[in-house]
């Protein structure tokens, strides 16, 4: 399976429990991201933790766009 079938199976997991949950994306052990899934809204919003502290937030409604997003964040972390 690759990256980003993976990440696609874990937020579709997310959306099929029924409730509002989260989950966090780690690369070796360290946390890069959290995704809450709100179900009354069937939206995501994506938390990006950044190396200075920080923390930007991202709306989506289409779990096909999260899960680039994250692919990317992932990839570009494992090329630097």
């Amino acid at each position: 399976m690759s990256l980003l079938e993976g990440i696609l199976s874990r937020l579709k997991n997310m959306q099929g429990a029924g409730e509002d949950s989260e989950r966090y994306f780690e690369q070796n052990g360290v946390r890069k991201c959290k995704v809450n899934y709100f179900v009354k809204t069937d939206s995501f919003e994506l938390k990006v933790f950044n190396s200075d502290g920080k923390t930007d937030a991202f709306q989506f409604d289409d779990i096909d766009m999260v899960a680039i997003e994250i692919f990317e964040l992932l990839q570009t972390e494992a090329v630097m």
